[in-house]
């Protein structure tokens, strides 16, 4: 899957800059050299870092001692926050912001997901069936790949329809058309000024980057204060958490443009709005389709969670399914939303692919505007003979309930894998010893830690491996942590981020270096991470639960499961790219498979490595705290509670607490590199 390659469910990351030459590795230096450089620029740090250790250790020592951080120090930011909240809700039916612009507002995203779906809705299934296939086929082109995309749409369709999915599954689709729609106009506005504007560029980037750390919960709790519970917030929130990958991948398209052409446009007299209409736009179409395609899934993705608000569809069937612990039900919902991804990300790819490709002969009712006439047609027509011959709705006759089945297997497993098993003892005998020999050292460490010194360790490590800005800015997010009272329990969520991390790590290392080096195994890994990828965080809590129990290990599994897909997929395309003619340097000089790999693949694969580094962190934070759901405590719990009970405070000061704990492990994860002292991002 393309979202797969560039970045997972959910939102892209920050793609590594190519280096300075100097620092470059050539085809047929020592990959020993390029390592021996990156060792000495960290070790001209060590000694400075070394001396501050000296210096500030004693000084922390006498003046503040050990312990957590001081409550003097602390800003109570619920009580105005509940305040608020409170305020909001007693003027909603009479202020004027509500009565003129607010409700306006949410009156239009009703209307206009209603419209979208009544629309569907009257193609009736047969017309919507073929309306998909059809447009899966055009986008892809003609020929053998247009006519593999309208089969796995046909496919998609007839699976959604015989698992009784069919009318969720069509509400669902209506809030992604409105909810992607408004996404990509507000990503290519904001593209277009980045990529047109150094300074805009400058600004936008750390917005970004705080929306792309903060987790899909954390979006939903302001829309909830303003428009309530419904399909507006869940709507808006969507819009807001699906729009940063298309502004990325615009201004990326617009500032890569090929300078070639931009001066051969103003040579023949181009002003700058021709420039851009003519050049800078058509040069941008692969990005800016990619920027799509990435707006699509982590719009499905969005849509699944705004089921906690009322959105309704395929996601309120998951997460009523999570609610009494039904996995067949969650299956029968889950499956759908992962076949959509599925045809859309097919149906985009293809699309992408066929940007600046020559164009098949034949006749010209296929090609261009007279193609997509010709959908419109067919459509309209198999609509109205389905509507004359057909039920409007998928009939009831012609599905099937997995339930049963799927429970019944659960259950089976459940009881012959999660205690009893000889020797091994069971799953959730594994649960309890991972939670009392990894979980509860790795908080309690970081507990006893003096709150001073976890701030100079992040300091240290930040300017290790980036820049003072970085320092900084980590520790001062850092330091926002304890200021806003939420000291303990953000160390609770970080111990559970750095254990799910390691062995997301640990197995997406090993797993993606198989891959890269077996084609035959990646390919058998390919639909098993699709699928992965693909599907919604609350599908998987549920069988994570019933083996594992209610505990953070369930929450922590269930983060390995989501953020795995990518750290194989970047480290699997990372050691691929390395350059051919270095393996065959070290071939000549007679390295083994074993020693090309560690000191070959490896060193020359270390951007893309830390690209999985940070990635696995991003994603390993958001389902920690959709784990809060299952066991997993701390700020997660906090946020749910504050959205589910309504308290607000709660909910959004532990919001803004793994906002800034995402920030400082983002910061960790992407260093800068260069004397510049500024950061590398895309």
């Amino acid at each position: 899957m393309t979202a797969a390659v560039t970045a997972p469910a959910k939102e892209p990351a920050n793609e590594p800059a190519a280096r300075p030459a100097k620092d470059k590795p050539a085809a047929g230096r020592a990959p020993g050299r390029f390592a021996a450089v990156v060792r000495h620029r960290a070790g001209r740090k060590l000694l400075p870092l070394a001396v501050a250790a000296l210096l500030l250790v004693p000084l922390g020592i006498a003046l503040w001692g050990g312990g957590s951080w001081p409550a003097g120090l602390t800003v109570d930011v619920s009580g105005p926050l509940d305040d608020a909240n409170a305020w909001v809700i007693d003027n909603r039916e009479t202020h004027p912001l509500f009565l003129y612009f607010l409700l306006h507002l949410s009156n239009t995203a009703t209307d206009a997901v209603d419209a979208v779906y009544s629309g569907l809705d009257a193609l009736g299934w047969a017309g919507f069936a073929a309306m998909a296939v059809l447009f899966a086929w055009r986008a892809a082109g003609l020929g053998r790949r247009g006519a593999k995309t309208a089969a796995v749409a046909a496919v998609v369709f007839a699976v959604c329809g015989v698992l009784g999915m069919w009318d969720a599954t069509l509400l669902t689709i209506a809030l992604m058309v409105v909810a992607v729609a408004l996404a990509s106009v507000l990503g290519i506005l904001l593209g277009l000024a980045a990529g047109l504007s150094d300074r805009f560029h400058r600004m936008l980037r750390p917005v970004l980057d705080t929306m792309q750390v903060m987790p899909a919960f954390a979006y939903l709790l302001p829309f909830v204060l303003v428009f309530g519970t419904g399909t507006p917030a869940a709507l808006f929130c969507t819009v807001i958490y699906a729009a940063p990958p298309m502004a990325r991948l615009t201004a990326l398209g617009l500032r890569g443009a090929d300078a070639g052409v931009l001066e051969a446009s103003a040579s023949l007299g181009a002003n700058g709005w021709q420039r851009l209409w003519t050049a800078r736009l058509p040069l941008a179409r692969k990005e800016m389709l990619l920027g799509l395609n990435q707006t699509i899934m982590m719009a499905l993705s969005m849509v699944v969670i705004a089921a906690l608000v009322g959105a309704g569809g395929l996601g309120e069937e998951v997460y009523s399914a999570l609610s009494t612990v039904d996995v067949g039900k969650a299956l029968a919902a889950g499956i759908p939303i992962v076949l959509i991804a599925v045809w859309l990300d097919r149906t985009t790819a293809a699309a992408g692919e066929r940007i600046g490709a020559s164009v098949p002969g034949g006749s010209r009712l296929l090609h261009g505007w007279r193609a997509w006439a010709l959908v419109a047609v067919v459509t309209a027509v198999v609509a109205a003979a389905g509507r004359a011959l057909l039920t409007r709705s998928w009939p009831e006759g012609w599905t099937y309930d997995i339930s049963t089945p799927v429970n019944r297997a659960q259950d089976w497993i459940t009881e012959h894998l999660a205690s009893g098993i000889p020797v091994l003892g069971g799953t959730e005998v594994w649960s309890e010893n991972f939670t009392l020999w990894v979980l509860n050292p790795l908080r309690d460490g970081l507990v006893w830690l003096p709150w001073w010194a976890l701030l100079l360790i992040v300091a240290g490590l930040a300017w290790l491996v980036g820049t003072w800005a970085t320092a900084l800015t980590s520790t001062l997010a850092l330091g926002a942590i304890g200021v806003l009272g939420v000291w303990t329990k953000s160390l609770d969520t970080l111990s559970q981020v750095i254990a799910a991390l390691f062995v997301t790590l640990l197995l997406g290392f090993a797993l993606g270096i198989a891959a890269a080096r077996a084609g035959r195994f990646e390919r058998w890994m390919r639909p098993v991470l699709d699928a992965l990828q693909t599907m919604p965080q609350f599908v998987y809590l549920i069988p994570v639960v019933a083996l594992f129990g209610v505990t953070r290990a369930s929450a922590i599994i269930a983060a390995v499961v989501y953020a795995l897909p990518a750290v194989v997929r970047i480290t699997t395309q990372g050691i691929r790219e390395v350059d051919p003619a270095a393996l065959e340097a070290s071939r000549s000089l007679g390295a083994g498979s074993r020693q090309q790999l560690l000191q070959v693949q490896l060193p020359l694969a270390r951007p893309a490595l830390q690209l999985a580094v940070n990635q696995g962190v991003v994603l390993v934070l958001a389902v920690v705290v959709v784990g809060g759901l299952v066991g997993g405590g701390a700020l997660g719990y906090d946020v749910v509670k504050g959205l589910s009970r309504g308290e607000m405070g709660v909910g959004m000061t532990a919001g803004a607490a793994i906002v800034c704990l995402g920030l400082v492990l983002d910061r960790l994860t992407q260093p800068g590199t260069g004397r510049s002292g500024r950061r590398h991002d895309n």
